[in-house]
């Protein structure tokens, strides 16, 4: 087919409302000669999922499409192979291969990692204005979204409970510190406010929206999506947490164009394999230690750390470089627990470091004779 041919029956396809396009169709050309039919998988649940396809939505058996590898499972957001009509039940034959995946750790010791979310464009961060920021829990989220190949968003909720614009106004700056090249937006889902602007960020392409529990997800999404779609329970005064609305990631097309993927509020939210989105969050410190005189600086006391100068000099925070330490190590354990000749470097440099700790502490008991 050519591409002309190609870009006409793509702008026609009623799949065009999911995300479906030129890409996609050429991508998925030799399922089609197969009598397989193309659809996006809408929701999940154990063992089967709804698939949108060109005549609705189906329900399809994942038998066939079930790896050892957890990162290959089924997720919302898949662009699968489904059998044609007739089949019972319908099976998902095989995925097409994913543009992006937001993915965090699971909590098992065998540190597994989980897809939330895939060929997400704009991965929203939902941060509630009712509760005090949490700018450490923001990067990390920011580190994760960066790493999936999303743009992500940093959406702050409930902003009508901060009346006072100068008020409002430094919460935003203290977010768009710790998120550099991130919209951050405010918005109030009560009063419609800054609703407008977010849903000409993420028309058109296919939003994650990602947060903790309370922090406004579900009523954001019924804003989003005009009609009250998702279930929405009210928060506790005392904390600002609220219980688990939505249980499961479900995907819906938006009025405007676009579709939005709601995900239950995360409890936890450990890295996977994020060292690039975690560099990518702290750009500035990645910056300045390009301009350390080792290589390999450590920003803790060797001579010549641009970062240190910088930090003494009052232009870095010490919190910045707290947290980007402390996603480094996180990040290096996690990997480390799958990759051999990580753990042997890690092992490597702590010996190393150790040496030159007893070095430092035989030169001290030396002067002190």
């Amino acid at each position: 087919m050519s591409s002309s041919s190609l870009q006409s029956s793509s702008s026609s396809h009623p799949l065009v409302p999911y995300g479906w396009d030129t890409g996609w169709e050429a991508e998925f050309a030799p399922y089609a000669e197969r009598g397989l039919v193309p659809g996006r998988v809408v929701r999940v649940d154990r063992g089967l999922c709804d698939v949108v396809t060109a005549v609705g939505t189906v329900r399809a058996d994942t038998e066939f499409v079930v790896p050892r590898d957890p990162m290959k499972v089924v997720c919302t957001g898949d662009w699968a192979a489904v059998d044609p009509e007739g089949g019972d039940p319908r099976y998902v034959r095989t995925l097409l291969p994913r543009r992006t995946a937001f993915v965090r750790s699971t909590s098992s010791e065998r540190s597994e990692g989980q897809i939330l979310a895939a060929n997400v464009d704009q991965a929203i961060i939902a941060v509630s204005l009712a509760v005090e920021l949490d700018l450490a829990r923001v990067e990390r989220f920011l580190a994760l979204a960066w790493e999936s190949g999303a743009q992500p968003v940093v959406v702050l909720t409930k902003a009508d409970l901060v009346p006072d614009p100068v008020t409002l106004s430094h919460l935003v700056q203290d977010i768009e510190s710790a998120a550099p090249g991130v919209p951050v937006l405010p918005v109030s889902s009560l009063r419609g406010e800054g609703l407008d602007v977010l849903s000409a960020v993420v028309g058109g392409g296919t939003a994650v929206l990602l947060g903790q529990s309370g922090a406004g997800k579900s009523t954001l999404a019924n804003a989003l999506l005009g009609e009250d779609v998702m279930d929405v329970r009210a928060t506790r005064d005392v904390d600002g947490k609220g219980r688990h609305t939505t249980t499961t990631r479900n995907l819906l097309p938006l009025p405007g164009g676009g579709a939005l993927i709601d995900t239950p509020g995360l409890r936890g939210v450990g890295l996977w394999d994020a060292g690039d989105g975690v560099g990518q969050v702290f750009a500035e410190i990645e910056e300045l230690a390009a301009e350390c005189r080792f290589h390999d600086c450590a920003h803790e006391s060797e001579p010549g750390c641009a970062v240190r100068a910088a930090l003494d000099a009052g232009e870095l925070p010490e919190r910045r470089l707290e947290s980007y330490h402390k996603l480094l190590r996180e990040n290096q354990r996690i990997v480390a627990k799958t990759d051999a000749r990580l753990r042997a470097e890690i092992r490597k440099e702590w010996k190393r470091r150790g040496a030159q700790g007893r070095a430092a502490m035989e030169a001290k008991r030396g002067r002190l004779r």
